[in-house]
This record gives C-alpha cells, structure tokens and sequence, in this order.
C-alpha cells in the first residue's frame, strides 16, 4: 500500500469492528498515515444526524486508549449498503480493514456477505480481522511469533501480492513463510497408501519444479528485503488447507485476488482466497494484482 494513502476501517459499533479499528491504527502506525473510520448506516437516511453519535464515540474511546502516540484518525458516517460504499471510500485508501462477522450460528466462519464482497471487489488491499473464538482454536499452537505467511502460485500470483507480503514482514521485523503446494495425482495412490514408482518419480518432478518457480519468483524480493528470513515451504497439499494450518501460529496471511473479472461486480477471487477467508485463524490480506 501508499505510505500517504489511509487506512480505511469499517466500524459499526460492534466488537469486532472496534477489533479491526484497533488492527488499522496499529497498521497506520506502521506506514505512518492516517485512520478513516468510515460508519456505513445501512439505507438512505435510516439514522439522524442530529444528538450524539454512539459509534463515533466508540471511535474516540479506542483513540484515547493510544494518547499521544495516536495516529490521525477521521470519522466519517456515511448512508448507503456497506460494500459499495465501502468500496467506493476504498478508491483514495491504501488499505481496508474489516471485522468478521460471528452471528447466530455462523459463528465459526470468520467472513460475512459485506467482506467477501469487499475482499473481491475494493481497489486496494483488504484486511478481515478474525473473531475471538476463530484466534482462541488456535491458542497453545507453537511456531515463530507473529510471523506472515503468503500463499504463492509462482505462475500465478501477482507481485503486488509478494510485495505486500515482504512489506509486511519487514515492518514487523518477523519472518515470512512462502507457502507452495501441489497435488499428487490420485493415480500415484495404490489401495494401500504407497506411491506407484513411476507416478511417485512424477510427482517428485513436479514438486522439484515448483520449489525451483517458488525460488526464482522470490529473489527479486529477498534482495529488496534482505532482513525478511524467508522460511519457504512446498509440499503435497491442498493449497486452501495447508493455509488455513499455516495461520494457526501466523498473525496475517497474505493471498492473492484474481486480476481477471467478468464484470464490476463479481464475486470472483479464487478458490483458496475464498476459503481462507472463511476459515483462516489469523487476519487475512486479500491483494488484489494488476
């Protein structure tokens, strides 16, 4: 993202956006630029501008938690439906940040309609922030604390989608593990679980190719970033579960938004990226490419 654009955060009140307000003031802090807290009231005038505003001080009471240390943060109220106003807000904002949503017996899922319809259609990156119970499945797991993880197709992920990855780690000062997966072919399996010699040589191949693809597309990037340790990773999986594991000890993972839709308005973003969003433990980066 621009280090003068802002940070876009969705607030409404609920603990999950004030959750998500508090991870863009932390971002903003990072890059050094300013907060809009952007509070959609869903329908043409459904609340009053007149008395006070119970969201805005909900803005003001997590803003007076950082003291002096606070980034600049601007509140704006807004009359429309969340996502393409959203969406439309998103267009000067270098970053959107999004609360799940954890009603009623979707408890479990860490995304709702309006994110996944940000996630798959705002101009700039799109950050969904988990519900508390997703990150508590994932307490007492070990591994590098709040490490990034990026989920890479080295033939298909954009490198706006690595840059952010590599950004992200660096201004965290945490490693960056590349997550890289492929399919055995299910030929390969005989009816006891072994591994056909022929098929098994074949899917060592394509495994050797994609470690050598994963290799090649991150050098650039290494050189740009060479504090990030990069902790590369490829194996035999599928990619959207291997991720969903990675996030249990990660504190974001970063995938990639498919570049070519149909029309403004689809709801196309991948496979993997759609099934992170609704299972992954950590916060999610969807970065869309060129």
């Amino acid at each position: 993202m621009s280090t003068s654009a802002p940070v876009l955060a969705a607030v409404d009140g609920s603990e999950p956006s004030l959750k998500a307000l508090t991870w863009a003031i932390e971002a903003a802090l990072g890059h050094g630029t300013e907060v809009v807290a952007a509070h959609v009231r869903a329908g043409r005038g459904s609340a009053s501008t007149d008395g006070p505003d119970p969201v805005r001080a909900k803005v003001e009471e997590i803003l007076a938690g950082y003291g002096e240390q606070a980034p600049p943060v601007r509140y704006v109220a807004v009359d429309g439906h969340p996502a393409p106003a959203l969406c439309e807000l998103a267009r000067k904002a270098g970053l959107l940040v999004l609360g799940s949503r954890g009603l009623g017996g979707f408890a479990a899922l860490l995304l709702g309609s309006t994110g996944r319809k940000c996630a798959a259609q705002a101009p700039c990156p799109v950050v969904v922030v988990p519900h508390e119970s997703r990150t508590a499945e994932a307490s007492g797991q070990t591994g590098p604390p709040g490490r990034v993880v990026l989920g890479l197709d080295p033939e298909e992920t954009a490198d706006e989608v690595i840059e952010f990855a590599f950004a992200g780690a660096a201004r965290r000062g945490v490693e960056l593990q590349v997550v890289s997966t492929y399919r055995v072919p299910l030929r390969a399996l005989t009816t006891m679980g072994d591994l056909v010699p022929g098929d098994a040589a074949d899917a060592r191949g394509v495994g050797l190719a994609l470690t050598a693809g994963q290799r090649e597309r991150l050098t650039a990037f290494a050189e740009r970033y060479p504090k990030v340790a990069v902790d590369p990773v490829v194996a035999p999986a599928d990619p959207a579960g291997r991720l969903v594991t990675a996030s249990r000890t990660a504190d974001l993972l970063v995938v990639g938004r498919h570049h070519r839709r149909l029309t403004t308005d689809s709801l196309i973003m991948g496979s993997v990226a759609n099934a992170v969003l609704l299972h992954a433990h950590c916060a999610v980066a969807v970065v869309p490419g060129r």
